[in-house]
């Protein structure tokens, strides 16, 4: 068997290869499900670095919308290659869990302060290493690459197996690798392999999404699913905006 062919049949379960260019509509309904995934890892690391500094709900939400906001436009510019700014692929610019120790670190000392400016600092340094990097790959191999990549997988081990335990609040509240946290980690898995091996181009494309969908209708009927959070959330900010607006028809 040549390398052409085993190429071939490697890549011949994709349903888009780099170069094609799929229709619209296929290209929307990938972007909206890619929006979904990335959603909750977006928003997530600046919900941590206000709960730890004790943000008040104005600037909690002043610094998750800047997070959304600072991935779309990273995004886009990836996206837009122009000149040598930007790699021309869809490459997702979102929030990082790595840097949430310092940030929250820098916090603590110098407030919103310091994490702004140590962000801009941060910046300027990882400008700079990656228009030379690419010097790098005599050492760096895709031996070297592919081993850091895989370790950094394995490294994620623990928050899969914790998350299909049940979390940190089922470690609190003795529940944790119950057969019922077990049995609904098992079935977004299946579902998520389920809908990936269908023969249906759309199922396959939207297998995580319906696997997340399914398991949060049957965590929902067992009654898993608290909004109580979500309600103060929101209940917080309509007020916050009903004052805001009271303040400014008075004065």
């Amino acid at each position: 068997m040549t390398q052409s062919t085993k190429t071939e049949l490697f890549t011949s379960e994709l349903i888009y290869k780099l170069e094609d260019r799929p229709p619209l509509r296929d290209a929307i309904f990938a972007a909206f499900q890619h929006l979904l995934a990335i959603f909750v890892a977006i928003i997530t690391p600046p919900l941590i670095i206000a709960s730890a500094l004790k943000l008040d709900l104005e600037t909690t939400g002043y610094l998750i919308s800047m997070s959304l906001l600072a991935s779309g436009i990273s995004t886009f510019i990836q996206c837009k290659k122009v000149g040598p700014i930007g790699c021309g692929l869809l490459c997702i610019q979102g929030t990082s869990f790595s840097f949430i120790s310092p940030i929250i670190g820098a916090g603590l000392n110098g407030g919103l302060a310091a994490i702004f400016g140590a962000v801009i600092s941060g910046s300027f340094i990882e400008m700079f290493i990656s228009r030379v990097l690419r010097y790098t790959r005599q050492i760096i191999t895709p031996l070297v690459s592919g081993i850091v990549v895989c370790l950094i997988g394995l490294s994620l081990i623990k928050v899969g197996v914790i998350a299909c335990g049940g979390g940190f609040g089922a470690k609190t509240d003795g529940t944790f690798a119950s057969v019922e946290n077990i049995s609904l980690a098992a079935l977004v898995i299946v579902t998520i392999l389920f809908f990936n091996r269908s023969s249906n181009r759309y199922l396959r494309m939207s297998s995580i999404v319906l696997g997340l969908i399914i398991g949060f209708v049957v965590a929902y009927f067992l009654g898993r699913v608290d909004f109580s959070q979500i309600d103060s959330f929101v209940g917080g900010i309509l007020n916050l905006a009903h004052n805001k607006t009271y303040s400014e028809h008075i004065f």
